[in-house]
């Protein structure tokens, strides 16, 4: 009997350590291909104070694509951080935000809004678990503690703890030796053909309740208030805006003016300046797919409307 418990217990301890040497090995890689994880970007950051931290969805990326946030520093003199992240709502980006002011500063936050984003736990609890993001964000024991908390009192799941924690994610990646690059920026300089079936689609798969739940959108309403106090704790000033979208994409979206009403109504309470732009760039050639703006498109609205933001505020 003491032969196989030593047996069992040296077949544990081999296992234990080519699973830590996997582990090892994933997390390096994380280092070589995180790109457009947030929290990779702070991690790797060699700045500790910035001008402007850009949060939301994927409205928000394009912003980061190629050398376009280095161009928006040169017009500007400004220093930015990007953390925007793909189908994320409030409730992710104020954990980015949280992460982020543990060890830098900025003096302004500019929060990219999506309707979308605050409608469905998909966007918010449910984005935590999800292996393309968990895949791509470093591991750090102070992160790992602050996501349990989340867990505790956010409703995120458990089990994107444990998969943070042990690296599930990290070591099945079959992508591992791929760059972090949203699908997007590959075709950032694409001009799209406007299709009322892709348009549906998009809508259908942003927006799939029908009618909003009026008590998930208060909630992640709180949520951004609490971000927003995040911020002010830290001294740093709050801008939202929402960016171009064709008029055919905005006409489809659902109680699009009643998320304008609340949205203005609440960050208006908190003395945050809201740009509404949703309506102002209706040119075809200014979009790579239904509704995200491609270079010639962000230019545009970069030197018409962003870059006035950046600077005045």
């Amino acid at each position: 009997m003491t032969n196989l418990r030593r047996s069992a217990l040296l077949f544990l301890a081999i296992g234990l350590i080519l699973y830590g040497a996997v582990y090892f090995g994933s997390e390096r890689l994380v280092y070589r291909t995180g790109d457009s994880n947030p929290f990779y970007k702070i991690a790797t950051t060699e700045d500790r104070a910035f001008d402007w931290v850009i949060l939301g969805a994927s409205h928000a990326m394009p912003l980061d694509f190629a050398d376009f946030n280095a161009q928006m520093e040169r017009e500007t003199g400004l220093r930015i951080l990007n953390l925007a992240t793909p189908g994320t709502g409030p409730l992710y980006n104020r954990f980015v935000l949280e992460r982020f002011f543990r060890r830098h500063r900025t003096r302004r936050v500019l929060y990219v809004l999506d309707s979308f984003a605050f409608y469905s736990t998909r966007w918010n609890e449910d984005r935590f678990a999800d292996a393309k993001l968990l895949r791509r964000t470093p591991f750090d024991p102070a992160l790992a503690w602050q996501l349990a908390r989340y867990s505790l009192n956010d409703g995120v799941r458990a089990t994107a703890v444990l998969d943070y924690i042990f690296g599930f994610s990290k070591i099945n990646n079959r992508e591992r030796f791929e760059s972090d690059i949203w699908e997007g920026e590959t075709t950032f300089d694409r001009v799209a053909r406007l299709s009322a079936a892709a348009d549906a689609k998009r809508i259908d798969y942003l927006y799939p309740d029908a009618v909003p739940d009026p008590a998930v959108f208060s909630r992640y309403l709180a949520v951004l208030e609490t971000l927003i106090a995040l911020a002010g704790q830290e001294n740093a000033q709050v801008v939202a805006i929402k960016t171009p979208v064709p008029a055919q994409f905005y006409g489809k979206l659902p109680n699009e003016d009643a998320f304008n009403d609340a949205i203005s109504d609440l960050l208006a309470t908190e003395n945050v300046a809201f740009h509404e732009f949703s309506r102002e760039m209706d040119e075809p050639g200014f979009y790579f797919d239904t509704d995200h703006l491609n270079r010639a498109g962000l230019t545009a609205f970069f030197s018409r409307y962003l870059k006035a933001v950046l600077v005045g505020n």
